[in-house]
């Protein structure tokens, strides 16, 4: 059936709330998972509710942490989520960053101590509003093997971007460095669909179209079956997230498709750029119209974004269908 944005904003909420969430870190969390399944990304929306809240009762998740800044010097800032839920802390650090690009022109923020961060790109929308450029990278538990290897090491690592537009949706790019991001898996093992050939390998190293075995194995990084590129990419952003703020590595952290386990404490990096800093502001506007323009000269292409953003407005002013399942074990928990 279908039900309001408002309404399931308020039914995630309690339902974290009732798990040991804070109220401001339920607000986030219910926010942002609503605004996923709003664009069409169930594998980031109300499917997450219930992992989230098992993390919270089984102290995977420290549902009283308040994000804080741990370190800061110039641009560069570093915020400690507390084990808590990540959205609150990815908010804090975006808005530290936006902030210092104004001081700085381009300013970076770690977050460390960290959970699942949800869609990044969304997290660099407020980034667009002030007209600013966001980039977004973060790490999750180990699911794909480096290059030429069979365990998995990396997350799937997305990697995001927010380019403004002077007049039309801003440009908003989200990719995992996975075939596909493994969200999708976890959907087909629990409609007991298969995945296609490509995505994944199971524990043994072979390739494999079972999604619980996939589930149980490896990811394959972009372009694995021809090239290693989606593997260094990977480590690149391993590195980025973790080493260089202070979080864990994916293989250090236990999965989030099972209650038990450690506390992840992996990582999000976010780094925001003023136009008006460099070529400046109208420039910037200009030069990403002129390349926009060329791109539609091709009848098939798609904006980056276009697709989520329609989906968006139409949940904002009509609601999203919402399985009869989902929304009983939500009011339930509510």
């Amino acid at each position: 059936m279908r039900v309001g944005v408002e309404e399931l904003r308020t039914l995630v909420r309690r339902a974290l709330q009732g798990a040991g969430a804070s109220e401001a870190m339920a607000t986030s969390t219910a926010r942002a998972l609503v605004l996923a399944e709003s664009q069409g990304i169930g594998s980031h929306g109300l499917s997450r509710v219930g992992q989230y809240t098992t993390h919270l009762k089984n102290g995977r998740v420290d549902g009283a942490a308040v994000a804080r800044v741990a370190n800061q010097r110039g641009g560069a800032v570093q915020i400690d989520a507390g084990c808590g839920l990540a959205f609150p802390a990815c908010e804090l650090a975006v808005r530290e960053c936006i902030e210092r690009a104004r001081t700085h022109g381009v300013a970076f923020a770690g977050v460390m101590n960290s959970h699942h961060g949800g869609v990044i790109v969304d997290h660099l929308r407020a980034v667009a509003a002030a007209g600013m450029v966001g980039l977004g990278f973060a790490n999750s538990p180990a699911a794909m093997p480096a290059a030429g290897g069979k365990h998995p090491i990396f997350g799937t690592n997305p990697v995001a971007a927010a380019f403004p537009r002077r007049a039309g949706d801003a440009l908003l790019i989200d990719l995992s460095l996975s075939e596909v991001a493994r969200g999708k898996v976890m959907v087909a093992a629990k409609k007991g669909e298969p995945i296609p050939p490509g995505w994944a390998l199971d524990a043994q190293g072979n390739p494999t179209t079972d999604a619980k075995a996939a589930l149980e194995g490896s990811m394959l990084p972009i372009g694995a079956v021809s090239s290693p590129k989606g593997a260094m990419l990977a480590l690149m952003v391993e590195l980025l997230v973790t080493a260089l703020i202070g979080s864990q590595y994916g293989f250090e952290a236990s999965s989030f498709f099972v209650d038990e386990g450690n506390r992840p404490r992996i990582g999000q990096a976010f780094v925001v750029i003023d136009p008006g800093a460099l070529a400046g502001n109208a420039a910037y506007l200009d030069r990403v119209e002129v390349l926009v323009t060329e791109m539609l000269k091709d009848a098939g292409v798609r904006l980056p974004g276009a697709r989520r953003e329609a989906l968006r407005r139409k949940a904002e002013a009509e609601g999203i269908e919402v399985a009869e399942a989902v929304l009983a074990s939500l009011r339930a928990a509510a």
